[in-house]
């Protein structure tokens, strides 16, 4: 059975209440963020958003699946159960939730669902909060690494001149632009500019960006709007970003518009750092 992978604030509160339900909530937000209040029995995995790759080679993706093996394992985390995670906003966070989700399900947990809306749905529900945090037994996290879902630095490389491919940049508009090497300040990388022959798609457009709860839009506009730069259900789709996070929100997106895609998760953090790389650093 597939798990859906948008689920809403009374769908939670729905699976929580089963007797049966195994059910895990992750909250992406800051520590300071969760201590003030968090959806109950929630438990704080900061590091889904914060974890930086420093390369995509095989040795250090191994580094990353026993990274979150370990996290995993310590709070009590199979891999068998149905998690949801959650984040204040989808569009604040840089796609923090999306990431988490993302990472997730290539490590091998199958049923992974994402707080459509985030934490401000659920408070606009007046769903219960609480400051209390759960106390969880350790086990023994499963890793199924599914290395199918990311693009190494390797294959983006090799797609450069494949007009087969379509290369989606969905940074902010100031790092396509080669104004800002990062979001973080425009220093924070040793280049800017774009991988060469990328199209560009402002993640911030695949969701209804301005109501006061963020939400993805319809499948229907999310083809629509791929559509204007060239990409269609057959699409081959490598998406990058900046170190991943933005770029598992459009993967998101166009999953639920029936589009096939895989993320470069070392995106431009990566990419940028090494010079042997070709970039195309016009400013725009």
């Amino acid at each position: 059975m597939n798990t859906k992978l948008l689920i809403s604030p009374q769908e939670v509160t729905s699976l929580l209440a089963e007797k049966s339900s195994q059910a895990v909530i992750i909250d992406t937000r800051t520590p300071e963020n969760y201590a003030i209040s968090h959806i109950p029995q929630s438990i704080n995995i900061r590091d889904f958003f914060t974890y930086l790759l420093e390369n995509s080679s095989p040795e250090v993706l191994k580094v990353l699946q026993e990274y979150f093996a370990e996290i995993m394992s310590k709070l009590g985390i199979s891999g068998a159960e149905r998690i949801i995670v959650y984040e204040d906003a989808l569009n604040r966070g840089y796609g923090q939730s999306c990431r988490a989700a993302f990472l997730l399900k290539y490590l091998g947990c199958t049923q992974v669902s994402i707080l459509h809306g985030g934490y401000r749905a659920w408070l606009r529900e007046g769903l219960p909060t609480t400051d209390e945090v759960p106390l969880r037994e350790s086990s023994i996290f499963r890793l199924h690494p599914n290395a199918d879902m990311m693009v190494t630095t390797a294959e983006m490389l090799q797609a450069i001149d494949n007009p087969a491919i379509i290369k989606l940049d969905v940074r902010d508009r100031n790092e396509w632009l080669g104004l800002s090497s990062s979001p973080y300040n425009p220093d924070f990388c040793p280049r800017k500019g774009r991988i060469p022959n990328a199209v560009w798609l402002e993640w911030h457009h695949l969701m209804n960006s301005e109501s006061e709860i963020p939400t993805f839009r319809s499948p229907d506009e999310i083809r629509e709007i791929c559509q204007s730069v060239g990409i269609t259900s057959e699409s081959i789709v490598y998406i990058y970003c900046f170190k991943g996070s933005r770029a598992a929100n459009t993967f998101v997106a166009l999953e639920q518009a029936g589009i096939s895609a895989k993320n470069y998760f070392g995106s431009w953090n990566e990419w940028s750092r090494d010079f042997s790389l070709p970039i195309d650093s016009t400013v725009m």
